[in-house]
């Protein structure tokens, strides 16, 4: 008979810088599957200011790269107890944007970005917090499969989306596509779709334009 228990975890993310708590804007950047955020955030530090604060949050199932040895790489979930990841995901980012925000007088505004396997992840956490999203950025990836639609509509109202992909990503596909084609269009929203020549990377340039226009 299998049987479950919960217990404290310990997770880890990266800032761009320490936290002054007079940020006007957070950015929650959601790495891809086999990667660091200690790594992954080094794509944003570029873009830091004192008005602008990245977090990337880690995601705490870990794994060999390759092998039995080497490099270790993080991921969000597999199919093994796949909603219980789900559902550990949202109350990890919960906890964490939340113990940031409780220490803003004024609140900043919240921007989502998720690359690659973070994207989905980000579009199931951004669905269901309470609080409101200002921008969600889905980059080499898209909108959960299984998005409840019903939540996802009210909730992404006032947000403004952006699908980011390389014209050369070679983990993009004919049905993937479709795919979210078929998703966006059951939002019954406008989403903004970009892309540049490359693959399966964060483009620093596109990155800047997109920063840019988030003011």
């Amino acid at each position: 008979m299998k049987k479950s228990i919960n217990f404290q975890y310990q997770a880890h993310y990266s800032v761009t810088h320490e936290p002054t708590f007079e940020e006007k804007e957070i950015w929650l950047v959601l790495h891809g599957y086999g990667q660091l955020a200690e790594f992954f955030i080094r794509k944003f530090q570029g873009f830091d200011s004192s008005e602008r604060l990245f977090v990337a949050p880690e995601a705490t199932n870990y794994g060999y790269l390759t092998g039995l040895a080497g490099r270790v790489g993080a991921n969000w979930m597999t199919k093994h107890e796949r909603e219980i990841a789900i559902e550990n995901n949202h109350r990890y980012l919960d906890l964490l944007i939340e113990s940031l925000l409780t220490k803003y007088s004024e609140k900043p505004k919240i921007n989502v970005l998720g690359f690659s396997q973070g994207a989905a992840t980000a579009t199931r956490w951004a669905s269901r917090w309470p609080g409101q999203v200002n921008q969600l950025v889905l980059w080499a990836g898209g909108f959960a499969e299984d998005l409840i639609l019903e939540d996802a509509r009210e909730k992404f109202s006032k947000t403004r989306l952006t699908l980011v992909l390389g014209d050369q990503d070679e983990f993009i596909t004919s049905e993937s596509i479709e795919k979210q084609e078929g998703l966006i269009k059951s939002l019954g929203k406008e989403v903004k779709k970009l892309s540049f020549a490359g693959g399966h990377e964060i483009d620093i340039e596109m990155l800047s334009k997109i920063l840019d226009s988030s003011n």
